[in-house]
């Protein structure tokens, strides 16, 4: 087995080894993983934090050892907490990393960060006001930052920043928790999950207060939700199929 850790600020991970494919999500400076298969442009990797699998560019992480993986898995997380930030590198070169990116691996880089950092975990109560800071950000299949983020990529982007696990896709997500039997029995915080005409989840947002909730659709909004779905004020009509709400923490 091979490992790896990017040191690039955003890297796709593609569904198929070649550049044309679909991202289906994307590895944040400092994340670690598992090489599953290695091709001559080409690795199939498996990431640490969610399992999450894909396809990288080789010229787009460095290898390291099965000590150094156990070492960063054994760490305790900490993730840079400014929407964008620059570490030193290489003779003084400057690098912008986004929101929530992996700072465990600093020091084996040799690259200095006087940023703000996160250590998890915050009290569930913070999750909104995590939440809040990707306000606006634009929808983006497969991205997990605030320059282009998708519907799970945001959910779990907020659950990390405030140091709890979630999986990748709604589908995934959707598998976690305790479901709860009215919207009434929300809290902020809680996730809100939607199915498709076939049963299938296909997106989930975060609750707020007063049957509010915040979720990427076009871009990270604020919407009303209902027992119905979520009922989008300007183009006055239910945009997504309730399925059930979900207690995680």
């Amino acid at each position: 087995m091979q490992y790896g850790i990017c040191n690039l600020s955003i890297v796709p991970l593609r569904f198929e080894p070649r550049d044309p494919s679909e991202m289906v999500s994307q590895l944040l400076y400092g994340e670690h993983f598992k090489v599953l298969e290695k091709r001559k442009k080409w690795s199939k990797i498996r990431l640490a934090f969610d399992s999450y699998e894909g396809w990288i560019d080789n010229k787009q992480y460095i290898e390291i050892t099965e000590e150094q993986y156990n070492n960063f898995d054994q760490q305790e997380l900490y993730l840079s907490a400014d929407l964008i930030e620059f570490i030193s590198c290489d003779q003084d070169q400057l690098m912008p990393i986004p929101l929530g990116s992996s700072l465990g691996a600093l020091d084996f880089f040799k690259h200095q960060y006087e940023g703000h950092k996160i250590i998890p975990k915050q009290p569930k109560e913070e999750l909104i006001e995590t939440a809040f800071m990707y306000l606006n950000t634009p929808y983006l299949w497969g991205g997990k930052t605030n320059f282009g983020i998708d519907c799970s990529g945001f959910t779990q982007m907020v659950y990390k920043l405030n140091g709890y696990k979630l999986l990748r896709d709604a589908s995934q997500q959707a598998t976690q928790g305790d479901p709860l039997s009215f919207i009434e029995e929300s809290e902020p915080g809680d996730l809100a999950f939607f199915d498709n005409e076939e049963g299938a989840i296909i997106h989930v947002g975060i609750m707020m207060n007063d049957n509010y909730i915040i979720h990427a659709h076009g871009k990270v909004r604020v919407d009303r939700l209902d027992h119905t779905g979520i009922y989008n004020s300007e183009k006055r009509t239910h945009t997504h199929n309730l399925r059930v709400i979900k207690r995680i923490i």
